[in-house]
This record gives C-alpha cells, sequence and structure tokens, in this order.
C-alpha cells in the first residue's frame, strides 16, 4: 500500500489533503508517490514530502536546514532536512516555509 493511500484513510486525511492542494496549485509543481513518502517537486527539485502521523501532519521541507525560523516551528536536527508538524492549517506560517523552499530550490 501506498503511503498516499494511508494518508487519505487517515484522522487527519482533511489536512493532509488540504496542503497537498495548496502546494499543487503552484504553477510547475509535481507530485511523486512513492510508498513511503508523497513528495513534491519543482523544477525537477524537491520541495518537501507530506504525511499523516498519529499528531496531525508532517511536512518535510527537504532543505529546510537553511531556512530562517522567526516562528520556531521547524523541528530537527539533520543536515538537510526540517518539519513542520502540523495540526490545522495556518496558511500564514506555511506560505513563509513554502516561499523559503520554492527560493532555495531556484
Amino acid at each position: 500500500m501506498m503511503q498516499f493511500d494511508v494518508d487519505i484513510q487517515s484522522e487527519y486525511k482533511e489536512l493532509f489533503l488540504k496542503v497537498r492542494k495548496y502546494l499543487l496549485a503552484i504553477e510547475g509543481v509535481e507530485e511523486r508517490k512513492t510508498p513511503r513518502i508523497t513528495s513534491y517537486y519543482l523544477g525537477g527539485s524537491g520541495l518537501c514530502h507530506v504525511r499523516t502521523t498519529a499528531d496531525g501532519v508532517d511536512i518535510g521541507f527537504l532543505k529546510g536546514a537553511q531556512f530562517r525560523d522567526e516562528f520556531g516551528c521547524l523541528k530537527g536536527n539533520s543536515k538537510k532536512m526540517r518539519v513542520l508538524a502540523i495540526t490545522g492549517f495556518d496558511k500564514t506560517i506555511f506560505n513563509y516555509y513554502l516561499q523559503q523552499a520554492i527560493l532555495i530550490n531556484q
């Protein structure tokens, strides 16, 4: 079973689908589904992946370690990725991080 199928059966499916719709509305963004994760690319470069968890939805920004984190919402300490864990959709916060992902990928 694909992770996407798990995500759309989750109790957080509406939040997952809202994030997905927002990402796919950006011109040039492509979705790639693999058994383990659903990822989003712009110009062939990875922006983020999205998946449901027991507590909400995780948005893993693939180059998030380079972001400014004025809201203090990013988690993780890997060399590249940072995760935005959400339980609701705050367009201002999501857009703040997403715009940085887009800029870094250009």
